[in-house]
C-alpha cells in the first residue's frame, strides 16, 4: 500500500473504528470513512487536516453500496461488528455475511491489502450466536480474500467502551453487581489505541497477509476483579452477588425489554439506547474465557507493547466518581462478595 492510497474504513464511526481513523490520520494516511449516517460520523473530520478524511454515506447490508465505497482504494479495515443482533443488523447480517461482501468487493477492485477485526473466541461451532456468526465472518472473509488480516481482540477498553463505562454507570444507581457465572470468567482487556495501532501495522506489513492475530492486554483479569477494579476507581461500595448462569439467562430475557423503556431513562443509567443491559446470548459468551491462546501471534509480534487498563481507564472513570475527578483520593474497596 502507497502512502498516498487510501484506506477505506467500514464502522469508522463505531468504538474501534474512530480510533482507527485517528491512528492512519496520524500517520498521513487518506481515509475514506464509510457510514449509514454520515451527518453522525463528523466528528472525525478534526482528527485529519482539510481533505484528508473524506465521509462517504453506505450500508454494509448493500453490494453496490460496498463496491462504490472500495473503488480506486488501496486498502480496507472492517471495524464493523455487532455484540447485539437485532432488525436488519441481526448477526448474521453484520458479523457474518458483511465481511464476505466486504472482501469480495476489495477483491473485485484489486485492492492489495484488507484488514478485519473479528474476536477472540470466534468460532463457526461456537454455542453464543455473536461468536459463531463471527467465526462465519471469518471464514468466509478468507475464503474471499485469502491474504486478509484477521485481528481478534479480547475485551476493549477505552474512553468510549460499554465494559467499564457500563459497569461504573449502573454502580452508581445500584446497591449490588452481578457476578455472572461466579464472576469466574477470565478477560485479557486490549487498549482500544493499541488494537488501531495494529490495525495500521498489518495494514503496512506484507509479512503479515493471510495471518491472524489475537490481541489481549499485559494482564488477565476474571470478571469479578474486573468489577472491583471499578468500584475502587469510582469509590463506590457495592455488593458483588454472584448469579449463575442460567439464572442471569432468565433475568437477560426480561433486560432485553429495556429497549421499551423512555430514552431519558436510559440516559441516566448512561445505557446506550442501542443496547440492552444483558442478552441470552451473552450469558453464554461469559461462559469462556477471552484470553490470547498459547501460540497465537500477538501484538508483541507487530513490535506493540500493550498498555496495562490502570494506565487508561482511570483517566475516563472519573466521571463516575461521587465529585468527580475531584474525588479521586476518596475511593474505597467494594463489599465482600454475598
Amino acid at each position: 500500500m502507497n502512502q498516498n492510497d487510501i484506506v477505506v474504513v467500514f464502522g469508522a464511526s463505531g468504538f474501534v473504528g474512530r480510533h482507527a481513523v485517528r491512528t492512519l490520520a496520524r500517520q498521513g494516511r487518506r481515509i475514506r470513512a464509510v457510514s449509514r449516517r454520515p451527518n453522525l460520523a463528523n466528528f472525525l473530520l478534526p482528527a485529519g487536516v482539510v481533505g484528508q478524511i473524506q465521509i462517504v454515506k453506505g450500508n454494509i447490508n448493500e453490494d453496490e453500496d460496498v463496491a462504490r465505497a472500495v473503488q480506486g482504494a488501496g486498502a480496507v479495515v472492517n471495524a464493523v461488528g455487532v455484540l447485539w443482533g437485532h432488525g436488519e443488523d441481526s448477526f448474521d447480517a453484520i458479523n457474518a455475511e458483511a465481511p464476505r461482501r466486504i472482501a469480495a468487493a476489495a477483491r473485485a477492485a484489486g485492492i492489495d491489502s484488507l484488514v478485519h477485526v473479528s474476536a477472540i473466541g470466534a468460532d463457526p461451532q461456537a454455542q453464543s450466536d455473536y461468536a459463531e456468526s463471527k467465526g462465519a465472518g471469518e471464514r468466509d472473509l478468507r475464503e474471499q480474500f485469502p491474504q486478509s488480516v484477521i485481528l481478534r481482540p479480547s475485551l476493549v477498553f477505552g474512553p468510549e467502551d460499554q465494559f467499564f463505562n457500563k459497569f461504573a454507570s449502573l454502580a452508581r444507581v445500584l446497591p449490588a453487581l452481578p457476578l455472572i457465572g461466579g464472576g469466574h470468567t477470565r478477560f485479557q482487556p486490549v487498549w482500544v489505541a493499541d488494537v488501531a495501532e495494529a490495525i495500521l501495522r498489518t495494514l503496512t506489513n506484507e509479512d503479515a497477509r493471510g495471518r491472524t492475530y489475537e490481541l489481549g492486554g499485559p494482564s488477565i483479569y476474571t470478571f469479578e476483579e474486573l468489577l472491583r477494579f471499578i468500584l475502587n476507581e469510582t469509590g463506590r461500595r457495592r455488593l458483588l452477588v454472584p448469579v449463575p448462569y442460567w439464572l442471569a439467562s432468565v433475568k437477560a430475557v426480561g433486560l432485553v425489554a429495556w429497549n421499551a423503556v423512555p430514552e431519558f431513562f436510559r440516559q441516566i443509567f448512561g445505557v446506550p439506547s442501542q443496547a440492552p443491559l444483558l442478552t441470552p446470548d451473552q450469558v453464554k459468551l461469559l461462559k469462556t474465557d477471552s484470553v490470547v491462546h498459547q501460540g497465537a501471534r500477538t501484538l508483541a509480534d507487530l513490535g506493540i507493547k500493550p498498555a496495562a487498563l490502570e494506565q487508561v481507564v482511570p483517566d475516563y472513570l472519573w466521571r463516575f466518581r461521587a465529585k468527580g475527578q475531584f474525588g479521586r483520593g476518596e475511593t474505597s474497596t467494594s463489599d465482600s462478595t454475598a
